[in-house]
């Protein structure tokens, strides 16, 4: 069973930013190596403590035969991480799908390339009891330490019990939980679970949750259990949102950390109504006006903009921007320019080319 080192395990509880790295396609939509590996090295240059691929972000279909792109795609930001030679933590995490056996084997890989976390997706199970979900996370945990994932229905996600993330909390060698649910009551059913669980202190909550970054990373969730009051906070996030602006998005986690250690009420007043420009900016990114169809080329569409991407292709031809969503990019950019990291972009690319 391979498990996080002491400094990892310190890294993740400390909380941190995690973009979830998306997939550069030339215009064939043939893998792009080149700014493949720039946006690698972009999320490194940022700030960022880690990067999450082979997720929702970098396109499920890099698993298809004809595609046959998942293993590549790690090998390519496991590279780059090693050749930057950072001298702080950052953590690898790779994405993890399919049935027991897949996922096993997907595990497997990652491990191969020096991957320190899986997130393990629950998506296309809907037909599953919980207890056999559990029993394929048991496996996958034997073998690399599994980030959970609570995704939103909408994007092929389901929806869990209480019990199920009672018991999913403490399995050994699950260190980490992405809720992505995009539902506060779903979202108080994995805190409140972890909130009562023996690993309360073990398991790093990271928020999914693109709707409501802000208000997740400020919040304490405090629940009355057998041991008293017990407090539960998300330490990071791991967000696709976070795969663009991610420089700022270091700046944003650094200021939430810095206020709950001296808050103050103007600066609390701020970050709500920080949170509320990040929401809106999601919603131009992600496209849930059309059930999040454009979620993916909406943020291909932010770092093409920047020259972090050549296009905005993705694997299958029908995934592109919808109808009136550049526009509402436009818009975020004019209402929200403090939100945008394309000084630190131009600088990070000229450097590049020198």
């Amino acid at each position: 069973m391979n498990k996080l080192s002491k400094e990892l395990k310190e890294h993740l509880m400390q909380g941190t930013v995690i973009p979830a790295h998306p997939l550069a396609l030339n215009e064939d939509r043939t893998l792009d190596e080149q700014h493949q590996r720039l946006l690698t090295q972009y999320y490194m240059s940022s700030g960022a403590g880690g990067i999450a691929i082979a997720v929702h972000s970098t396109q499920f279909e890099i698993r298809e035969p004809e595609v046959n792109l998942f293993e590549k795609v790690i090998e390519l930001a496991s590279e780059e991480i090693a050749k930057a030679k950072l001298d702080r933590p950052f953590i690898k995490v790779c994405g993890i799908c399919g049935p027991t056996e897949q996922a096993v084997n997907e595990a497997k890989i990652a491990v191969k390339h020096s991957y320190h976390m899986g997130l393990l997706s629950m998506g296309g199970l809907q037909g599953w009891t919980e207890e056999a979900i559990l029993e394929r996370v048991r496996k996958v945990a034997q073998v690399i330490p599994v980030f959970g994932f609570y995704l939103q229905p909408s994007v092929g996600g389901r929806i869990f019990s209480y019990d199920f993330w009672a018991k999913f909390v403490e399995i050994e060698n699950v260190e980490a939980i992405k809720c992505a649910s995009f539902n506060r009551y779903q979202t108080l059913d994995v805190m409140r679970a972890l909130a009562n669980s023996s690993r309360r202190n073990e398991v790093a909550m990271y928020t999914g949750n693109d709707d409501n970054i802000v208000n997740d990373l400020l919040t304490s969730y405090r629940f009355p259990t057998a041991k008293g009051q017990t407090e539960i906070t998300f330490r990071g996030g791991l967000l696709g949102h976070w795969a663009v602006w991610t420089q700022k998005a270091v700046e944003l986690l650094d200021k939430i950390k810095q206020y709950k250690l001296q808050p103050s009420a103007a600066v609390a007043d701020e970050l709500l109504s920080h949170n509320i420009a990040v929401t809106d900016s999601n919603a131009a990114l992600f496209d849930p006006s059309h059930d999040f169809h454009g979620c993916i080329s909406g943020i291909h569409e932010v770092l093409h903009r920047q020259g972090l991407l050549k296009g905005i292709w993705c694997i299958s031809p029908k995934e592109t921007l919808s109808k009136g969503q550049s526009e509402e990019i436009d818009r975020i950019y004019q209402d929200y320019p403090q939100l945008n990291d394309d000084e630190f972009v131009k600088a990070f690319l000229k450097e590049k080319s020198n």
